[in-house]
């Protein structure tokens, strides 16, 4: 059994990637517990598993082994149409590249995933949320329409406003100026804090990393070092 105070119980997992003749470990036995509403930086250099782990976790990747509970459910006996279920209303998700639909408006981008997950009120909470962060001037504009950083708030907004339990982060300021990138980080942390949510953030910014309540590094796809920081004193 879990504990309910946690929001990703992980044992022992496993992901292994290409063939069966020439297979290639990517996660080699990941050990991992996050208490509810902590705010998680992962760090290691590139190829050490940091986006396959965060993968596994968020439920766009199957683990091929071990046990892994994200807010509740078990995501190690899942599918990939399963998988696909559960992350909706618990997982929301910031990427480095945006990903917003180019032929749907703010208000769109934000309110279909909360339509497809079944929540009321969609159109309505997707205005509120954009105007949360600071963008109820642009509801009605493209992705083409807006700056790099109104596309990552557009991306916020969307991770946010269906109110998941977990947040995850790969890189979220990585196309942006580094002055548009400390808003945009300042923002994720405020819309966090107001959500009561749990956020894992990748990042290679030792300055963003010293702003989470814990510090993990990853090498050779285990977590080679865990460590509660400052912040969370």
């Amino acid at each position: 059994m879990t504990s309910p105070d946690l929001a990703i119980s992980a044992r022992n997992l496993t992901l292994t990637l290409g063939s069966h003749d020439a297979p290639v470990d990517i996660l080699r036995g990941v050990d991992l517990d996050v208490t509810r509403g902590d705010v998680v930086a992962l760090l290691g250099p590139s190829g050490s598993g940091k986006s396959s782990l965060m993968a596994v976790l968020s439920g766009l990747e199957r683990a091929t082994g071990g046990a892994l509970q994200v807010a509740g459910a078990d995501f190690a006996a899942m599918d990939e149409d399963a998988l696909a279920q559960a992350r909706r209303g618990r997982i929301g998700i910031v990427l480095q590249a945006f990903h917003l639909l180019p032929t749907m408006t703010a208000t769109e981008n934000v309110a279909t995933p909360m339509e497809l997950a079944g929540i009321a009120d969609a159109d309505a909470r997707s205005r509120a949320e954009l105007k949360a962060v600071g963008l109820g001037h642009r509801l009605g504009h493209l992705p083409a329409q807006l700056s790099g950083g109104e596309q990552q708030r557009v991306a916020i907004a969307r991770a946010t406003a269906g109110r998941p339990d977990l947040i995850f982060a790969d890189e979220p300021t990585g196309n942006l100026d580094a002055a548009t990138g400390h808003e945009i980080i300042d923002l994720l942390f405020a819309r966090r804090a107001e959500t009561g949510a749990t956020l894992l953030i990748i990042t290679h910014d030792a300055e963003l990393a010293a702003r989470c309540d814990r510090v993990l590094t990853m090498a050779d796809g285990i977590i080679a070092s865990d460590t509660r920081s400052a912040a969370a004193a």
